[in-house]
């Protein structure tokens, strides 16, 4: 059977410190639901993994969907190779269309909507989320620092995290240089304004990004948790540029990059709130700031899952308590659920995936098990995570089928029971 040694030790690990049945049914389900139900092993030697009921694959889900094999994996040579051509088609994506949030499995020219400019065949939406470009990065780093195996590292490979570096380094001047436009006229709501290229910016040092990790528009278009990991992400780049490829010029320009997005961020990003100093969610560089924040990675409460900022660091305890209060404006309460959501979804509907991550970057076993048991009792009897949930009506919810919802849910079960995702 594949994937036979993972699923194995991780029941095993569960069994072994959590008593709650429903717990342990839900995550074996939701646990075996993306290793059997969501890759396709390509003629290219590549997976193509769906995020679940739409046929299209994410560079971010993909990514995210892999976090909990991930401490399986040098025991496990099935799960080794999955993540290693989930990898080697996420870099064949980003050559494709670095701009593109979301791939086909071929070149058959399913789309979500006629947007504009048209996509490329191979393209499912051409949505630019600045994090879309980190993640991947992240799962290469993730899968070298465990397994050591530096076969990922080819030709396409550097030509990729060379192309990333550049375009970011193009998208720190948006205006001036920048030919990337988004336009839906079918659903305004979520096309770029000003003609398909965004509200206007000022130079910050940080890099532009069109789109939300939750897909929709940006207020501000320097987003400050995309920003955030943009600034491990060329680190990471710069890392491999130094040891994997011994690229003095490459190692360079992702190091300053780091550097100039790290100070945009301490310059524009930081904002008083209530006489304290709290991470703004969005900026333009002129002045103005949202204060908010959503549901989806990367938000600003899941910073120390990709940057190697501290759940201690003074401003994110800041931030963290604005984020789960009132306060912001995607928190809601309701008779079962408690949380953060999403414009992206309807009104007041909490989203588990940030449950999930409430939990994973909390530094209190009890608040962990709060979130667990949060999410388990509200499935609606499916053992399923769902996109996101009526806090008042567990049988109210959106997506039935949502790889990534379930793979964060096993996250944090695995982090409960002492079995936390490397990710620096």
């Amino acid at each position: 059977m594949l994937y036979e040694k993972t699923l194995a030790g991780a029941e095993k690990i569960v069994r072994e410190n959590v008593a709650d049945n429903d717990v342990i049914d839900m995550f074996l389900q939701c646990y075996k639901d993306t290793l059997n139900n969501t890759t396709k092993i390509l003629p290219d030697d590549t997976v193509f993994m769906t995020t679940g009921d739409i046929p299209a694959m994410w560079l971010r889900d993909s990514t995210c969907q892999l976090r909990p094999y991930l401490p399986f994996i040098n025991e496990d040579n099935d799960v080794q190779q999955l993540v290693r051509r989930v990898i080697k088609k996420q870099i064949k994506s980003i050559l494709t269309d670095p701009y593109a949030n979301a791939f086909n499995e071929t070149a058959n020219n399913n789309k979500w909507d006629d947007d504009l400019p048209p996509q490329k065949p191979e393209v499912w939406e051409q949505k630019y989320e600045l994090d879309s470009l980190c993640f991947p990065i992240q799962l290469a780093h993730q899968y070298w620092k465990y397994t050591k195996d530096t076969s990922i590292f080819d030709d396409d490979f550097k030509k990729a995290i060379s192309t990333i570096i550049g375009l970011w380094k193009v998208e720190q001047h948006h205006k001036e240089f920048s030919k990337y436009t988004f336009e839906r006229p079918s659903r305004n709501g979520l096309m770029l304004r000003n003609n398909g290229q965004g509200t206007a910016v000022g130079y910050t040092g940080m890099t532009w990004s069109g789109f939300r990790p939750s897909d929709s528009a940006c207020t501000y278009h320097y987003s400050i948790p995309s920003n955030y990991f943009a600034v491990r992400a060329s680190q990471i780049i710069s890392e491999f540029a130094s040891q994997i490829f011994n690229d003095v010029n490459l190692t360079l320009s992702a190091m300053n990059l780091s550097k100039e997005i790290k100070l945009g961020i301490d310059t524009f990003g930081v904002v008083n709130y209530n006489d304290e100093q709290i991470f703004a969610y969005e900026v333009d560089g002129l002045g103005n700031h949202v204060l908010m924040d959503d549901s989806n990675m990367p938000s600003l409460l899941s910073l120390p899952l990709l940057n190697n900022i501290s759940p201690h660091n003074t401003i994110y305890k800041r931030t963290r308590d604005f984020i789960l209060s009132d306060e912001n404006p995607y928190y809601f309460r309701g008779k079962s659920l408690t949380g953060v959501g999403s414009e992206h979804t309807r009104n007041d509907f909490v989203w588990p995936l940030a449950l999930a991550v409430e939990g994973l970057t909390s530094t209190s076993r009890k608040e962990k098990w709060k979130k667990i048991k949060m999410i388990v009792e509200n499935d609606d009897g499916t053992k399923l995570v769902h996109e996101s949930v009526n806090p008042n009506d567990p049988t109210d919810y959106t997506r039935p089928w949502f790889s990534w919802g379930n793979s964060m849910f096993c996250e944090l079960v695995l982090d409960y029971c002492g079995q936390t995702v490397k990710h620096k």
